[in-house]
C-alpha cells in the first residue's frame, strides 16, 4: 500500500511542477490522472486491513459500480445523442454520443457472449479490445477532469487583449446562440478587466477573430463586431480578424494584430467550456502568451462536444497514442497466435 501512496505522491509532484511551468499542456492531465490512479489502488489495497464491516461494504460497492456504471453511463450516452440529433442534426460530430453509448452495449454483449463461449479467438478479441479503450478512457477522464479545473483557473488581470474565437453563422451573417454566449463572457471579462486596471495602464482592446466561411454572406468578426456594438461596446476598443478558418489560424492572425499593437502583450482567450483547454493547447503551441476562459453551453450539447474536442486533442499526439493502441493489438495478436 505504501508503494502506491509514494507512487501517487511522486506523479502529483510532476505534476505540480508541469503546473508551475505551464497551465497549459496535457502531459499535466496525464500526471494528474495517474497520481489518482495510484492514490486509489493505495486506498483498494488499504481495504485488506480495514474492519470487515466497511471491506465488505467498499467491496459491494466497487462491484455496483463496476456492473451497473457502464449500464447507466452507455443509457445516458444513447439517450443524449437522441436528444442532440433532434436538436442539432445528423452531422457527425452531432453523433458522438450516440455512437459512443451504442458502441458501449456492443461492447458489453460482446463480452458477455465471450464468457459464456469456449471461443479462444473471440475472448482476446474482447480483452484486447476492452484494453484498447481502457486506454482511450483513462485519457479521456484525464482531459475531462483537467479541463473541468483549468476551466476554473483565476483570471489574469495583466493583459493587453481580449481575444474571442469564432464558431460559425446562421443564415450566412447571424450569430447563432453559441458564438453569443463567447461574446457575452468576452464583455464580462473586458468589463472586469477594464475596472481592476492600474490608472496608468490602457484598457485591453477586444479582437474578434474569424473569417469568412463558403456559406457565409460576411466574415465571422464583422458579425461578432456587430453583435458587441450594438450592445454599446466602444468602437475604438475593438479589432477584427477576419482572415482566420480555423482555431490554429484564429491564434496565429490574432498574436499578428496584438504583437503590431502591443508587441510583448498578452491576452484572455474567450470561447466555449468544452473547447477552453484545447485551445489553450493551441495558444501555446502558437506562441500566444494567453488564458483561455469559458462560457457556459447548453448541457445537451457538452457530450458530443467534449468527445470531439478529445478526439482532436487525441490525434494531436498520434504517434504515442496511435502507437500504444497498435502496440496492444499486437500483443492480443500475438497472444491468439501463440495457442
Amino acid at each position: 500500500m505504501s508503494y502506491a501512496f509514494a507512487v501517487a505522491a511522486a506523479f502529483l509532484l510532476l505534476f505540480a511542477i508541469g503546473v508551475g511551468r505551464d497551465r497549459r499542456r496535457f502531459g499535466n492531465a496525464v500526471l494528474l490522472g495517474l497520481a489518482v490512479t495510484f492514490f486509489a489502488i493505495g486506498l483498494l489495497v488499504g481495504v485488506e486491513d480495514a474492519p470487515p464491516g466497511v471491506a465488505g461494504t467498499v467491496m459491494i460497492g466497487g462491484l455496483l459500480v463496476l456492473g451497473v456504471g457502464p449500464v447507466v453511463l452507455a443509457w445516458l450516452l444513447t439517450a443524449n445523442g437522441v436528444k442532440m440529433v433532434r436538436k442539432e442534426g445528423r452531422s457527425p460530430g452531432n453523433l458522438l454520443s450516440l455512437l459512443a453509448g451504442l458502441g458501449m452495449f456492443g461492447v458489453m454483449v460482446l463480452a458477455v457472449t465471450a464468457a459464456a463461449t469456449e471461443s479462444w479467438a473471440l475472448r482476446v478479441a474482447v480483452v484486447t479490445l476492452l484494453l484498447v479503450l481502457g486506454y482511450v478512457s483513462f485519457l479521456f477522464v484525464c482531459f475531462v477532469g483537467y479541463a473541468f479545473l483549468y476551466g476554473r483557473t483565476r483570471l489574469r488581470r495583466d493583459v493587453d487583449y481580449v481575444v474571442v474565437l469564432g464558431s460559425g453563422l446562421t443564415g450566412g451573417d447571424q450569430v447563432p446562440p453559441l458564438l453569443a454566449s463567447r461574446l457575452d463572457r468576452a464583455l464580462a471579462v473586458h468589463e472586469r478587466l477594464v475596472a481592476h486596471r492600474r490608472r496608468d495602464d490602457a484598457a485591453p482592446v477586444l479582437i474578434v477573430s474569424g473569417g469568412q466561411g463558403p456559406d457565409e454572406l460576411v466574415p465571422e468578426s464583422h458579425a461578432m463586431a456587430d453583435y458587441l456594438l450594438e450592445r454599446g461596446f466602444p468602437a475604438e476598443a475593438l479589432l477584427r480578424e477576419d482572415r482566420s478558418r480555423t482555431t490554429e489560424e484564429n491564434l496565429a492572425f490574432s498574436r499578428e494584430l496584438m504583437e503590431r499593437g502591443r508587441p510583448g502583450s498578452s491576452c484572455v482567450i474567450v470561447t466555449n467550456n468544452f473547447h477552453a483547454f484545447r485551445a489553450a493547447i493551441l495558444a501555446r503551441r502558437a506562441g500566444v502568451d494567453g488564458q483561455v476562459v469559458g462560457s457556459r453551453t447548453a448541457r445537451y450539447f457538452l457530450p458530443s462536444a467534449t468527445m470531439r474536442e478529445f478526439a482532436a486533442i487525441f490525434l494531436q499526439y498520434k504517434v504515442v497514442n496511435l502507437g500504444t493502441l497498435g502496440a496492444l493489438i499486437l500483443l492480443g495478436a500475438l497472444v491468439w497466435a501463440s495457442r
